[in-house]
């Protein structure tokens, strides 16, 4: 099935008219401003995904629940398990702040978060802002953030179980338990699944091995908080997804496989100083390694830890909020092969003040970073929101990011290069949001520019090393709108972008032009039925075009009793063949069934 044509995608954009995408005005937000607020005081491009969601799309991955988001683009290496990443806006996998429970995770050595690892069951809601978020978090966030928050337990014993199947021999198993009283709460996750997988590359490509490269994955996640007074409360979280991934590596084995481990560790201490100050403490532990093996033999590893933390303070007065803190973080690699350099801190001290002022908000935000390895670098944000007569909103905004490289990029064995500076982005965004006719629906147009871009390059001496030589201008117009009729909740989201390489004017890697997405979904009692369609265009993968795609996905569920339902879903519909990188292939129709036990 070919791509719609853009007359044809802007024509259903108007009709359909994302749950996703559109968040209710009354939910409540943490990772825009680090601290709470609902979306109609938000001045930034946030989604949100929440349980009902998850359980209504029947996601078994957390790339499934992102990929319709409005801006962002998923990037997969053939199939469940396989290296994973996303792109927010058109910019790198390296610009996506990933957070979870409000620690700062990923690997210090690629600069990414594994994705494919990470466990559905375990994960409450989604939080992901588009946009430049550095002022307040620092490194990475040129593109956005997106935050994982993991269960929390609610009042009484509630146990929860899953079983299912599906095509390629797929299993999967889950448990889990949470609970509370008026003083505290707790949340346990367990999760296995298991698959055979198909041939992860495609014939011809390199490192083809006609053989399926299976998968299996093990994650557990244990929470808990307690109110320890009227004024002061904790919590600690934990998770551990451990990936064993097989995979087409390369001619000097038959068969590679990886080992991978993500683990986060966190806590926190809130105190209600006064009726009008908070005062916070956040620290936390992620950790991230792979081993890698060729016919069962080892044959390297790699591990990065990151340890964080961060003491926050929040003021509240008649008209306005102040919220101040500092982050500290340091970074270290373990590893089989030797780094000159194995670890570095970084401190950052962030100030955000809003205003609200009737029908205007105002909000300004400053950072300063000082790292051990590049120095100081100085971020900062303005952003501005007005409503307007007949239910619109108008937001504006313009902020400054930036990435540090990475580990590797700096210290390889052999190729690093410690001279790099950070990659740079100066950003923009107009918006304009109403409900209409009972049609919520938003329009985001923004443009950012980053320098420094880090890419491969021949030196002064000719090696090909990573060098600060590229910069790319993103300019695009997001639209999102839902709306229920005939009793179906109906949503689409619509992505223009034109991410271009200024020093070559092409388009950059594997970023789409035109991504439509629409989801119809309705109950029937005991019944409901559901369907997503996702459209993509044209990209371009390193001199190679990836064609456009169209897949359509199904579902639906069955109540059995009070507290057991049946669901099935079917993925690509129409057995499309697509790409999202160049060589790699992607699943084929695929069947699932789950029985589902939650009282």
């Amino acid at each position: 099935m070919k791509y719609l044509s853009l007359p044809a995608a802007v024509l259903l954009a108007g009709s359909a008219v994302a749950a996703q995408a559109q968040t209710s005005s009354d939910t409540l937000l943490v990772t825009a401003t680090r601290t709470a607020q609902t979306a109609d005081q938000a001045l930034a491009s946030v989604s949100v995904i929440d349980r009902a969601e998850i359980e209504r799309k029947q996601a078994q991955t957390v790339t499934e629940l992102l990929e319709s988001t409005p801006g962002l683009t998923l990037i997969n290496n053939g199939g469940r398990g396989k290296a994973t990443s996303i792109s927010l806006r058109g910019t790198s996998s390296g610009h996506v702040l990933v957070l979870i429970d409000g620690i700062k995770a990923g690997s210090a050595t690629l600069g990414t978060t594994a994705f494919e690892h990470l466990a559905v069951d375990q994960i409450e809601r989604i939080e992901v802002v588009r946009g430049p978020r550095s002022s307040l978090y620092g490194s990475e966030a040129i593109g956005g953030v997106v935050h994982i928050f993991t269960r929390k337990g609610e009042q009484g014993f509630n146990p929860r179980f899953s079983v299912g199947a599906g095509s390629d021999a797929a299993r999967e198993v889950t448990l889990g338990a949470s609970g509370g009283n008026e003083k505290g709460w707790y949340n346990l996750s367990i999760s296995d699944y298991r698959t055979d997988g198909f041939s992860a590359k495609q014939e011809g490509s390199y490192g083809y091995n006609p053989d399926d490269d299976g998968y299996d994955n093990r994650s557990y996640a244990l929470s808990g908080g307690y109110q320890l007074s009227d004024r002061l409360e904790g919590r600690l979280s934990w998770s551990q997804n451990r990936g064993d991934n097989e995979y087409d590596g390369g001619s000097d084995f038959d068969n590679y496989s990886n080992e991978s481990r993500l683990q986060t560790l966190g806590g926190e201490l809130r105190l209600a100083v006064s009726n009008n100050w908070d005062l916070s403490l956040t620290a936390g532990q992620s950790r991230d390694k792979g081993t890698v093996y060729g016919d069962g033999v080892y044959q390297s590893h790699i591990e990065t830890q990151r340890d964080t933390a961060n003491l926050q303070s929040e003021h509240s007065f008649s008209h306005s909020q102040l919220t101040w803190g500092v982050d500290y973080q340091q970074d270290e690699v373990t590893s089989s092969s030797a780094y000159s350099v194995g670890e570095r801190d970084n401190l950052g001290v962030f100030a955000l003040y809003q205003l609200y002022l009737g029908q205007h908000d105002l909000a300004f935000s400053l950072r300063e970073d000082d790292n051990e390895q590049f120095g100081n670098q100085t971020t900062g944000s303005i952003a501005w929101g007005m409503e307007l007569p007949h239910a619109l909103r108008l937001t504006a905004s313009y902020g400054t990011a930036f990435s540090a490289p990475t580990f590797n990029d700096l210290y390889w064995p052999g190729s690093g290069n410690p001279d790099l500076e950070p990659e740079e982005s100066d950003s923009w965004e107009l918006g304009l949001s109403g409900d209409h006719a009972g049609i919520e629906w938003s329009a985001n147009l923004y443009q950012n520019d980053v320098d420094n871009l880090i890419a491969w390059a021949p030196n002064a001496e000719g090696f090909w090393v990573p060098m600060n030589v590229d910069e790319a201008r993103i300019r695009g117009l997001e639209l999102a709108a839902s709306t229920r009729l005939a009793n179906w909740d109906l949503s689409t989201t619509l992505d223009l972008m034109d991410p271009k390489d200024r020093n070559t004017d092409e388009l950059l890697r594997r970023r789409p032009r035109k991504t439509l997405n629409v989801s119809a979904d309705r109950d029937f009692g005991r019944y409901s039925l559901g369907s997503s369609l996702r459209a993509v265009g044209e990209r371009e993968d390193g001199g190679d075009e990836l064609e456009a795609y169209t897949r359509i996905d199904v579902r639906g569920s069955y109540q059995l009793g009070q507290d057991w339902a049946l669901k099935a879903k079917i993925e690509n519909l129409l057995d499309e063949e697509y790409e999202t990188a160049k060589g790699y292939n992607q699943p084929d129709r695929t069947y699932w069934l789950s029985l589902h036990y939650a009282p």
